[in-house]
């Protein structure tokens, strides 16, 4: 990951779906498709919250016992490998 607190590159536009997010990314014009976890793990990369917080966001929206470090992180490694996040 490229930053301790992460956030959303400029120039995407995000698009609700019935199963997740679409994103369509003005600077590659590439369309990502994201699953509901991947869509929430975006939306809270705001520059505000480590990947710890947004971890524990992750288990209080989806109603898990504990925050899903490991996979949150993995999601945000996806993310800025496909350059939506910084």
């Amino acid at each position: 990951m490229t930053t301790p607190r992460p956030q959303r590159a400029a120039g995407l536009e995000l698009n609700e779906a019935d199963d997740g997010m679409i994103v369509f990314q003005e600077s590659t014009d590439r369309v990502h498709h994201l699953n509901p976890t991947a869509a929430v793990i975006l939306e809270l990369c705001d520059g505000t919250r480590t990947s710890g917080e947004i971890a524990a966001a992750v288990a209080e929206v989806f109603g898990l016992a504990s925050p899903p470090e490991a996979e949150t992180a993995g999601c945000l490694e996806d993310l800025a490998r496909e350059g939506l996040i910084a």
